[in-house]
C-alpha cells in the first residue's frame, strides 16, 4: 500500500509488502523515520521529498517507507540513527546499508548516488546487522550497594559546574538523573531543576521544550512529548517533595494544566505538540496566533507516564488533576487492555504486547492504587504484570521491548536497559502493594541481568540504578488507614519518593524496611517521627 504525505514520493508503509517487493526488484529500500511533532522532518519533506527530481530518483531506485516513529517504537530502536528526521538505506533483509538525519536537497542527491553506486557494487553484502541488535548476550552480576554508588560518581563527574545539568554538548533534562541526585547530591539535582526551569519550560502556554542544542540550554528544539513532559513533572514534584521550594510546585502544577488542557483529548492524554516558531513569538502576538498542532493518539505507555506523574503531584499538594489520571488509566483499560495485553494505540497497524506500553501503564495504576486507593487498580496491574512476565521476560530473567516478530529486523529482540529498569520499578511497587513475592523475584531478576555491567554505565542509566537500590535494599512500605486519611496523606508526603504507601482497613499506621517494622502511629507527627527512625541505605 502506497500514500503521499504532503511529499511527491510513493511511500510505503512499514511491514513486510516494501521489503517483499525490494527482494523481487533487487532494489535496497529508502526507510524514512519521522514524527508528527518534528520541525525538520517538515522541513526535510519540503525541501527534500517534495524535489521532483529527488522523488523520481527514490522511485526508480529505492523502495521507499515512512515510518511514524511514535506509532512505531520498536523500528525506532533499531533504526534511529541519532535523531529525527532519521533516513536509513536497508537491504531487503532489513540490514543497514547507510544512514544519516536531516538531508537537504543537495545532500540527499549524493547520498542517494552514493548508495545506489555500492548496491550495485556489493548489494546486500554491504548490509549490516546494527550492534545493538546482534547479540542477546547480557552482563548479569549481582546487585549491590556498589551500583548506587558508582553512578553517585557518575553524576558529580559528569555534572555541568557551570551551567547545570549533565555533558558538555546538548542539555537533555534527564528527569531520573534528576531524582536520584535529588536524594543523594541535593545540590546538583536542583541546580539542575533551575536550569530546566528557566531554559526549557514554556512561561506562556506552559510545558516543557524536548531539549537544548548548546551546552548553555541554548537553541531548544521546542517540541513538547507528554511522555518527557510527564517525566518532568514527576521531577519537579520530587524537588517540591524533598526542598518545599514554591517555585517547583508552580512549575509543576502548571505542567498539570498542559497537559489536563492542551494535552487533553477529552478522553486521556495526546501524544505530542509539534515545534513551532509560534513558541519565539511574545506573549502578545501568541493571542493572535494559532498553537502547533497536537497529535491526539492515545498511547498506552506515555498515558501510564502522565498518570503516574499526577498522581504522585496530587500526592504532595491534593491538586485536582488526579480525576484526569483516574479518566485517562480508566480509557487505556477500556480501549487498549484486553486480559492483560496492551496494545499501544487504537488503530489497525498498532502492535501489541511492547514492553514499555506494559512498564509505564504499570506503574501509573500502580500510583493510582496508592493516591486514589487500591480498588479499581491493583486487578489490572496484576494481569499487566503477568502477562509481562508470560511473553516478554526471558530464561535470564530480562524483558526483551516486544515479541521478536516482524519486518525488517523486528524479528531480532532487544533488551532496553531503562525499561527494564522501569518494569522493575513498577513490580516492586506491585509486590509492596499486593504483599506478593514473585514480583520482587521479577524485578530482581531484570536488574540483575545488567548488573554485571554496572560500572560502565553513565548518567543516563540513574534510573536503573534507582531501581538497583530499591531492590537491594528494599523500598519503605508506609501501610495507612484508608484514602483521606490524616494518616494517608502524611505517608504520600514523607520525604522518600521511592516509598510505597499501602492504604487498608486499619486505623493506624506503619512503616516497614527489610525486617523493621516501626510501632505504630495514630497521628501524622508520630508516622513521620517512627518512619525517620527506621533503618536506611
Amino acid at each position: 500500500m502506497t500514500f503521499r504525505d504532503g511529499t511527491l514520493v510513493d511511500w510505503y508503509e512499514w511491514g513486510p509488502e516494501p521489503f517483499e517487493i525490494a527482494e523481487r526488484a533487487g532494489k535496497p529500500v529508502l526507510c524514512a523515520l519521522t514524527a508528527p511533532w518534528c520541525a525538520w522532518c517538515d522541513r526535510m519533506d519540503e525541501e527534500s521529498y517534495s524535489d521532483p527530481k529527488l522523488a523520481a530518483n527514490i522511485g526508480d531506485s529505492f523502495v521507499p517507507v515512512r515510518v511514524d516513529v511514535d506509532r512505531h517504537p520498536r523500528v525506532r530502536e533499531r533504526y534511529n540513527m541519532g535523531g529525527f528526521p532519521t533516513t536509513v538505506f536497508l537491504t531487503p533483509d532489513g540490514e543497514v546499508l547507510s544512514g544519516a538525519t536531516y538531508l537537504g536537497p543537495d545532500g540527499l542527491r549524493q547520498v542517494l548516488d552514493s548508495i545506489r553506486a555500492s548496491w550495485d557494487a556489493k548489494g546486500t553484502s554491504a548490509g549490516r546487522v546494527p550492534r545493538t541488535v546482534s547479540s542477546a548476550d547480557l552482563p548479569s552480576g549481582e546487585i549491590t550497594a556498589d551500583i548506587e554508588a558508582h553512578m553517585v560518581e557518575q553524576v558529580a563527574a559528569a555534572f555541568d559546574d557551570e551551567y547545570g545539568g549533565w555533558g558538555t554538548d546538548a542539555k537533555f533534562p534527564l528527569p531520573r538523573t534528576v531524582e536520584l541526585a535529588l536524594k543523594r547530591d541535593r545540590d546538583r539535582g536542583t541546580r539542575t531543576l533551575d536550569a530546566v526551569q528557566t531554559h526549557l519550560f514554556d512561561t506562556y502556554d506552559g510545558g516543557f521544550y524536548r531539549f537544548a542544542e548548546t551546552r548553555r540550554w541554548g537553541e531548544p528544539h521546542r517540541e513538547k512529548l507528554v511522555d518527557e513532559n510527564a517525566a518532568l513533572l514527576r521531577a519537579f514534584t520530587t524537588g517540591y517533595l524533598y526542598t518545599g521550594d514554591e517555585s517547583y510546585r508552580r512549575t509543576a502544577e502548571r505542567t498539570v494544566d498542559y497537559l489536563t488542557t492542551t494535552a487533553w483529548t477529552g478522553d486521556a492524554f495526546a501524544g505530542s505538540q509539534a515545534a513551532s516558531d509560534y513558541y519565539t513569538l511574545e506573549p502578545t502576538e501568541r493571542e493572535e496566533a494559532k498553537p502547533p498542532h497536537v497529535d491526539p493518539t492515545v498511547f498506552a505507555d506515555r498515558n501510564g507516564l502522565a498518570a503516574e506523574a499526577l498522581c504522585r503531584f496530587a500526592a504532595v499538594t491534593d491538586h485536582e488533576g488526579a480525576r484526569y489520571a483516574e479518566r485517562a488509566l480508566e480509557h487505556v483499560l477500556e480501549t487498549l487492555v484486553d486480559d492483560g495485553h496492551v496494545t499501544h494505540f487504537d488503530g489497525e497497524r498498532s502492535e501489541t504486547g511492547l514492553l514499555a506500553d506494559h512498564a509505564r501503564l504499570l506503574s501509573g495504576l500502580t500510583a493510582a492504587a496508592q493516591v486514589l486507593g487500591p480498588d479499581g487498580w491493583i486487578d489490572p496491574a496484576r494481569t499487566i504484570a503477568d502477562d509481562a512476565i508470560d511473553r516478554l521476560a526471558t530464561a535470564d530473567g530480562s524483558f526483551r521491548d516486544g515479541q521478536p516478530s516482524g519486518a525488517g529486523l523486528l524479528d531480532r529482540p532487544l533488551y532496553p536497559l531503562g525499561t527494564n529498569a522501569e518494569m522493575a520499578d513498577a513490580l516492586l511497587d506491585l509486590a509492596a502493594l499486593t504483599g506478593e513475592d514473585r514480583y520482587v523475584a521479577a524485578a530482581e531478576d531484570a536488574l540483575s541481568a545488567f548488573a554485571g555491567a554496572y560500572d560502565r554505565m553513565g548518567v543516563e542509566a540513574a534510573g536503573y540504578a534507582a531501581g538497583c537500590a530499591r531492590a537491594h535494599y528494599e523500598p519503605l512500605v508506609v501501610r495507612t488507614p484508608p484514602v483521606g486519611t490524616d494518616l494517608h496523606r502524611a505517608a504520600l508526603r514523607l520525604a522518600d519518593h521511592e516509598k510505597v504507601v499501602v492504604p487498608e482497613d486499619r486505623d493506624d499506621a506503619v512503616a516497614i524496611r527489610a525486617d523493621h517494622t516501626t510501632a505504630p502511629a495514630a497521628t501524622p507527627d508520630e508516622l513521620l517521627e517512627r518512619a525517620s527512625d527506621g533503618p536506611l541505605p
